[in-house]
C-alpha cells in the first residue's frame, strides 16, 4: 500500500499509463479523491437554496423533525430507515452542542414568518446535507479498502475507487438526502466481500458470507429495491471462483469442520429466533392491509421470499460443486448467511416501526405500490406478454442510454461500457473465457436492473444500484490485461475517461446551482408528506400564525 514517491522515473514509468494516472500513490490518491468530493459538495451542494432538492430532502428532514418531537417515523416509503436515523442522531447531537436550533418540528417558525422560516429550514436542510457528505466520504473509503482485496494492482484499485466516487450515484447523492446511497453502497460492499470470499479460500470464509448477508438486509432496510440485485448474486458469484477457491484445510478436516458447522448452526438458530417476531409482524394481515400491499404470487405473502432463499441455497451448492468447496463449509456458510440476515433484520428494532418491517419483509409488493400503471396492470393481471414487452422496451431504452449518442445521459459509467464490451470480446478471443463470463454477467445484470428502473424514469439517483456492477466488470478486465497500460493509446483514453467522469458527474450538481425555477412543484406533494409543515409558497395546508 505504499506509494512510488521516491522511485526514480524510468522510461517504463513514462510509458506506463497506470503510473501516470496515479501520481500521488495509494494514500495520496485516496486523499485526493476525498478532497475533490468535499470541494464538489461545498461548491455545488451545501449552499444551494434549501428547497432546490426538496425530493427527498424535505421528506427526510420533516420526518426527523417530527421524530425529535416524539412522533413516530412518518416516511416509510423506501423505507429510508438508516438515512432517517442518521439524520435524527445528527440533529440531536448538533442541538446538544448548541449548533442547531431547528432540530424538531416545534422549533420551526410558522410559515407566515417567511424570513424566520427560511432561516430555520436552511439550517436544518444544510445539517442534513452534511450527513449525506459524511456518509458518502465514509463509503468511498470503505469501498477503497475492499477493492484493494479484489484486484492485484493498487493502481487499478485506485482508479476503480475514483470511478465509484465520481459515479452518477455517489457524485449526486453526496449532496442531497436520498435513500439509495446507503442501500446501493451496502450492496456494493456485500458484492465485493463475496468476490473476495469466492476468489480465495480462508478459514473464516463463512463469516464473510454472513457479513455480506447482513449488509444486503441492512441495505434493504434503506431501499427495498436492492432485492433485485440480491437475487442476482448467486449467478454473479458462480464464475468468480479460482484455483484458490477450494476449501481451506480446516474445512477439509471432517471432525473439526463439522464441529464448526454445528457452532454456526447454533448461531443461526439463535439469531433467527430473535428475528422471528419481526418476520411474523411483516406478514401480519392487518399490517400488510394497512400498507395497501397485495401479494404478488398465488394470492399469498411469503412465496417468492421462500423461493429466493432456495435460489440462494442452490447457488451456494452450485458454487461448492464447481470450485471444490467442502460440504461442511458450504453448510456452515448457509448457516452464516441465515445468521447474518437475521442480525441485519434485528436492526429494525433500533427504532421499531411496523411500516418499515412490512416493507422489508415484502419488498416486491412495496415496490409495486409505486410502480407505474402499465407495470402494475401487467403484474395484477398476470399478463406475461405485457410484462415481457415492458421489459423489452426497458432494455431498448437502457441500450440507447448506454450509447450516449441515441439518448444522452448524465452518467459517467456509460463510457466504461464502451470499453467493457470490447474488453469482453478481447478476453474471449484471448482464451480468458471465465473473465469474459464474469464481466458479461455483471453487465447483463446492470442492463436488466436498469431496464426495470426505466419504469421510474431511471433517475440519476438510481445509478448507485448498477454503477458498481459496471465498475467491477471494468476493474476485473483492467486488472487481468494490465499489460495494455503500455499501449500508446492507454494514457489518452485514461485521461479522457477521467475528464468525462468528472464532467458528467458534476453536471447535475452545476445544473441545480444555475437553475432559476422556483419551488412551486413541491406543492404537489407537500400535503401528503409534510401535513404539519405548511410552506410559505403553498396554499395548502393552511398556514398557522
Amino acid at each position: 500500500m505504499t506509494t512510488t514517491a521516491s522511485k526514480p522515473t524510468t522510461s517504463d514509468d513514462r510509458r506506463d499509463a497506470f503510473t501516470r494516472l496515479t501520481p500521488f500513490g495509494w494514500n495520496g490518491g485516496i486523499a485526493f479523491i476525498l478532497i475533490a468530493l468535499t470541494l464538489s459538495f461545498f461548491l455545488a451542494g451545501y449552499f444551494v437554496i434549501y428547497w432546490r432538492n426538496a425530493d427527498m430532502d424535505f421528506m427526510i428532514v420533516y420526518t426527523v423533525l417530527a421524530m425529535n418531537d416524539g412522533k413516530p417515523q412518518l416516511f416509510v416509503d423506501h423505507p429510508a430507515y438508516f438515512t432517517i436515523l442518521s439524520v435524527k442522531a445528527w440533529f440531536q447531537a448538533m442541538h446538544s452542542l448548541g449548533l442547531l436550533d431547528a432540530w424538531k418540528l416545534s422549533s420551526i417558525p410558522p410559515a407566515v414568518n417567511v424570513p424566520a422560516f427560511d432561516a430555520a429550514m436552511t439550517s436544518a436542510i444544510r445539517a442534513g446535507r452534511i450527513v449525506a457528505w459524511l456518509t458518502g466520504i465514509a463509503f468511498v473509503a470503505v469501498y477503497a479498502g475492499l477493492i484493494r482485496h479484489v484486484v492485484r494492482d493498487w493502481r487499478v484499485a485506485l482508479l476503480t475507487t475514483f470511478a465509484f466516487a465520481f459515479s452518477g450515484g455517489i457524485a449526486v447523492e453526496i449532496r442531497i438526502l436520498r435513500s439509495e446511497m446507503i442501500a446501493g453502497s451496502f450492496f456494493a460492499f456485500a458484492m465485493l466481500l463475496l468476490v473476495i470470499a469466492a476468489k480465495r479460500a480462508t478459514a473464516s470464509r463463512p463469516l464473510l458470507v454472513g457479513a455480506a448477508a447482513a449488509l444486503c438486509v441492512l441495505g434493504m432496510e434503506n431501499k427495498v429495491q436492492i432485492i433485485l440485485l440480491i437475487a442476482a448474486l448467486p449467478v454473479l458469484m458462480l464464475p468468480m471462483g479460482s484455483a484458490d477457491s477450494a476449501s481451506a484445510p480446516v474445512w477439509r478436516n471432517s471432525a473439526s469442520a463439522w464441529l464448526w458447522s454445528v457452532g454456526m448452526f447454533i448461531a443461526a438458530a439463535v439469531a433467527l429466533a430473535l428475528a422471528l417476531p419481526l418476520i411474523r409482524d411483516g406478514f401480519d394481515p392487518a399490517a400488510t392491509a394497512a400498507a395497501t400491499l397485495k401479494p404478488v404470487l398465488l394470492g399469498k405473502f411469503g412465496i417468492y421470499q421462500a423461493a429466493l432463499l432456495a435460489w440462494i441455497a442452490a447457488g451456494m451448492i452450485a458454487f461448492a460443486a464447481w470450485w471444490r468447496v467442502s460440504a461442511a463449509e458450504t453448510i456452515a456458510s448457509m448457516f452464516a448467511m441465515i445468521a447474518g440476515a437475521s442480525i441485519g433484520l434485528l436492526a429494525l428494532n433500533i427504532d421499531y416501526n411496523i411500516g418499515n418491517v412490512v416493507a422489508v419483509i415484502n419488498p416486491v409488493e412495496k415496490m409495486l405500490v409505486f410502480a407505474d400503471t402499465p407495470a402494475t396492470s401487467a403484474v395484477d393481471h398476470g399478463a406475461l406478454l405485457a410484462s415481457l414487452k415492458l421489459l423489452f422496451d426497458g432494455v431498448v431504452s437502457v441500450l440507447k442510454r448506454y450509447s450516449f449518442v441515441l439518448y444522452t445521459s448524465p452518467r459517467p459509467t456509460v463510457f466504461l461500457v464502451w470499453l467493457i464490451i470490447p474488453g469482453i470480446v478481447y478476453a474471449w478471443r484471448r482464451g480468458e473465457r471465465q473473465l469474459a463470463l464474469q464481466a458479461t454477467l455483471l453487465l447483463l445484470v446492470a442492463i436488466g436492473i436498469d431496464a426495470l428502473g426505466v419504469r421510474r424514469g431511471l433517475k440519476t439517483e438510481y445509478f448507485i444500484f448498477t454503477d458498481p456492477l459496471m465498475i467491477l466488470a471494468g476493474a476485473l478486465l483492467l486488472d487481468k490485461f494490465n499489460n495494455l497500460r503500455f499501449a500508446k493509446w492507454a494514457y489518452p483514453i485514461g485521461v479522457a475517461l477521467i475528464v468525462a467522469h468528472v464532467a458528467l458527474s458534476q453536471a447535475e450538481a452545476v445544473k441545480h446551482v444555475l437553475k432559476k425555477s422556483g419551488p412551486e412543484y413541491i406543492c404537489d406533494w407537500n400535503q401528503y408528506y409534510e401535513p404539519e409543515l405548511p410552506l410559505p409558497w403553498c396554499d395548502l395546508p393552511p398556514k398557522k400564525p
